[in-house]
């Protein structure tokens, strides 16, 4: 086998994704995140080798970087996960410019870049799995940027998984309700009124996890877990965007 590169490996849904893989006969796996001590502790959990990339991918260098790292190594990529990403939740004009600046960087720009970076090292077989959000299904007022950037990314992942597949490889895009990871330790500003007073449900990282290593064994272009983001998926279909919208705002009470 080839290698398993994972991105924001270092909490959340991407350290899950590890866990679960960390047993797979991979010749390799290469992980990605800002705290290298952090990957440092996943060498526990498996006996494959482990390469830790102490990068920030909203940085194009570092992107680059990784890219120069795999045509170095000139190794085949079985499976690539990539989990980098981060939201804001307030008004767009509130987050400073900056943030939502580098939140489309490393939400648009780096998932861009890592997979078109990564698929010259792929063969018939190999695999992508890109973290969207069942907030790409629609507008999203108050957290306008984030939502944005992950309709992009499961625009991006449903056309390139079209242009791929004619060579043997698949491209899912997990889209996930709430899920109980650090993301909210970034998202929410506790010294603001909160934006999402209103959780639905809040999910496990390790059945997201799970469920999109099934998608995409079986080649689905899209992903989604649970009786909530499946029912969204299809409500968006049918449904006037701006009665969504509406809906959104009189259940978090925002005006």
């Amino acid at each position: 086998m080839g290698i398993c590169v994972i991105t924001g490996a270092s909490s959340g849904i991407g350290r899950e994704f590890f866990r679960q893989l960390a047993g797979e006969p991979f010749d390799a796996f290469w992980v990605i995140g800002r705290r290298l001590a952090q990957l440092e502790e996943l060498r526990e959990l498996t006996a494959r080798p482990l390469r830790c990339l102490a990068l920030d991918l909203s940085q194009q260098a570092d992107c680059d970087a990784y890219g120069a790292a795999l045509d170095e190594a000139g190794q085949t990529v079985d499976l690539l996960v990539h989990c980098a990403g981060y939201g804001k939740f307030d008004a767009a004009e509130k987050v400073p410019l900056e943030t939502n600046l580098n939140m489309i960087d490393l939400n648009v720009k780096a998932t861009v870049s890592i997979n078109l970076l990564t698929l010259p090292h792929m063969t018939r077989g190999s695999r992508i799995i890109n973290i969207a959000s069942v907030a790409a299904l629609q507008p999203v007022p108050w957290i306008n940027i984030y939502a944005a950037t992950k309709a992009f990314v499961l625009s991006f992942s449903r056309s390139l998984h079209r242009e791929v597949r004619g060579r043997g490889i698949t491209v899912t895009a997990m889209c996930p309700f709430w899920t109980r990871t650090a993301f909210f330790d970034r998202a929410v500003d506790e010294k603001q009124p909160p934006v999402v007073k209103k959780y639905a449900a809040m999910y496990d990282p390790a059945d997201i996890a799970r469920r999109a290593l099934r998608d995409s064994r079986r080649g689905k272009d899209v992903s989604f877990y649970g009786f909530i983001a499946r029912g969204q998926n299809l409500l968006v279909k049918y449904l006037p965007m701006k009665l969504i919208m509406d809906i959104w705002q009189r259940q978090q009470k925002l005006r």
